[in-house]
């Protein structure tokens, strides 16, 4: 038993010689050196005799406490590699930087979720740090830079010397109003966010609560008369479900349909047919849809003004609903819009007069607001999809519920710069 004990501490005598001489050998040879060290332990704990069941137990005991001892060598070894690599990409120097990930890896292949990263704080960067926490609200401390600065409170102040009327010289009102007119009836809070990037007293002017609270009383009108839970009617804004108004929901559906039976009867030809569906709202409750085989690069520049023309869109209003399981839905009703006005070849008493038409068609959509990827409010999920057909005769109304399948494919939103390109009306 002495003897045994003599040749385990001889092992780990051994053991702790090869990992010294691993620090300072090669990669190569320190893989080696660590590998033959766990190949000596494994062949000399299978060569110890086994005296009995006690002793048996006690040499795996024994021969797991090595092997536990290898894997911390192993790990720490891989440590010591994989944090030399962070220090060489650090340096710059990639390819000694993937040497020795590489290194790392092939000893402990999971090394990289191993590693605490914590590092003690910098004393150089206390300050950097302080400042940061300083600054946490920008908007209070930049309101607090102008005051210090300025007892005029003046809202920017020019680089350069110039004779002409510099912006800074116009009365807050104004400046709110421009403001306002960035945003524009349209939502453009995309354009107010980009405007508030140039100077702190735009950032100030761009954070004002009145052009928020504008905005959130247009898109969800008497609902939003308080911002609880929210601390902002900035953040109600940006966090709360809604849809967009800066570009269109588009779908595409591809099927496969049968044909007709050829002449001779030898063969059936199937098509495939694709189509889009396209959905933009506006902030006044107002929205348009179209349906049609043609690509978003022809047909949404159809939908760019409300009165396009095109016997394939229709028009219609929508609401938000949030039901009690804190799903938001968008409820849609579009119809073709009438035609007013009498073109002046049909005025004629020779022209052909077609009957006017018996019913009226509307659409009514169920859509449910999600979110994916990076963008938020950018899918809309088919939940319902019919058709009324009200008869002007009797008064009649007929429903039609379409089966909402795999065809109907969730509509994902684009942006379309085009659309707030012009404002036509301040917010």
């Amino acid at each position: 038993m002495a003897e045994r004990e003599i040749i385990s501490a001889d092992i780990i005598e051994e053991e702790e010689q090869e990992n010294e001489a691993e620090e300072n050998d090669d990669s190569g040879d320190s893989d080696l050196q660590l590998e033959l060290s766990v190949f000596r332990a494994q062949w000399m704990s299978e060569l110890i005799p086994s005296a009995g069941p006690s002793s048996g137990k006690k040499e795996l005991f024994h021969a797991g406490d090595v092997k536990r001892k290898q894997d911390l060598a192993r790990e720490e070894k891989a440590r010591e590699l994989f944090l030399k690599a962070v220090e060489e990409e650090q340096n710059g120097a990639v390819y000694e930087a993937i040497k020795y990930y590489r290194r790392a890896m092939q000893l402990v292949p999971d090394i990289e979720f191993k590693i605490n990263y914590s590092r003690s704080p910098d004393p150089d960067n206390t300050e950097d740090s302080e400042r940061d926490s300083e600054i946490a609200d920008l908007l209070s401390y930049f309101q607090q830079q102008l005051t210090l600065q300025d007892m005029a409170a003046k809202i920017c102040e020019p680089e350069v010397e110039t004779s002409q009327m510099h912006i800074s010289a116009l009365p807050m009102e104004v400046l709110m109003y421009i403001f306002r007119w960035v945003v524009s009836s349209e939502l453009d809070l995309r354009a107010l966010e980009q405007l508030s990037l140039v100077c702190r007293g735009f950032y100030i002017c761009a954070r004002d609560p009145e052009i928020w609270r504008s905005a959130c009383l247009r898109v969800w009108g008497r609902s939003c008369t308080k911002m609880v839970p929210f601390g902002s009617w900035r953040e109600m804004f940006l966090e709360r479900p809604r849809v967009r108004f800066d570009g269109v929901y588009i779908s595409r559906t591809t099927y496969i349909r049968q044909g007709e039976e050829s002449l001779d009867g030898f063969y059936r030809a199937w098509h495939q047919v694709e189509y889009y569906r396209y959905l933009r709202f506006f902030p006044d409750g107002q929205v348009m849809m179209l349906t049609t085989p043609e690509d978003p690069l022809t047909a949404v520049p159809r939908l760019r003004s409300r009165s396009s023309r095109g016997d394939s869109v229709m028009y219609g209003h929508f609401r938000l609903s949030q039901d009690t399981d804190n799903q938001t839905k968008v409820f849609v009703v579009v119809s073709k819009r009438k035609e007013e006005k009498v073109a002046e070849y049909q005025k004629n008493k020779f022209y052909r007069r077609s009957p006017g038409q018996d019913s009226e068609h509307s659409f009514h959509v169920g859509l449910q607001l999600s979110s994916g990827g990076r963008q938020r409010f950018n899918k809309l999920v088919w939940i319902h999809h019919s058709c009324n057909i009200t008869y002007r005769s009797t008064g009649e109304t007929v429903i039609t519920t379409f089966n909402v399948d795999k065809t109907y494919t969730p509509l994902s939103f684009a942006r379309v710069k085009s659309y707030t390109a012009f404002s036509d009306k301040p917010l």
